[in-house]
């Protein structure tokens, strides 16, 4: 289904390179990060070689949000952790991931984005943000009729 060669999230979809793999659809397929944050820590990628998640179809989209939710709820029943985290990424492989990360209060991830957030809610420039005439005009941009 991919067509990329020198990516090791295609090598891993066509059989040319190892992975532990622990889920998969026709579009879309999990295994687990050989760089782990946590015990769990898992990868779910478009079978098809895409650098942006945003620029799936709709089928792959449903297909890679449904496999997250197979595997976070078993990775819930299995090491019940306070919640799985969910984010998207693509820069350093040019090819989606989601990333699944059993998270516990206070682990690393947890502090991470615990502190992204407090910088979030603090620096002058992300301040003017919340302006009620910003949020407006940004609303008003972004709007899907």
């Amino acid at each position: 289904m991919s067509t990329d060669t020198t990516c090791v999230f295609c090598d891993i979809v066509a059989g040319r390179a190892p992975g532990y793999i622990i889920h998969e659809d026709d579009l879309s397929l999990c295994l687990l990060d050989i760089n782990p944050y946590t015990k769990g820590h898992c990868l779910v990628i478009p079978k098809r070689h895409v650098p942006w998640w945003h620029d799936l179809t709709e089928k792959e989209t449903a297909s890679l949000f449904a496999v997250a939710r197979t595997v976070s709820q078993k990775i819930m029943e299995v090491y019940r952790p306070d919640f799985v985290s969910l984010f998207a990424r693509g820069r350093r492989i040019p090819h989606t991931h989601i990333f699944l990360i059993p998270t516990f209060g206070d682990d690393m991830i947890d502090r991470f984005f615990n502190a992204l957030e407090k910088f979030q809610e603090s620096p002058p420039d992300l301040v003017r943000l919340r302006d009620n005439a910003v949020m407006e005009e940004v609303a008003r941009a972004l709007k899907i009729a």
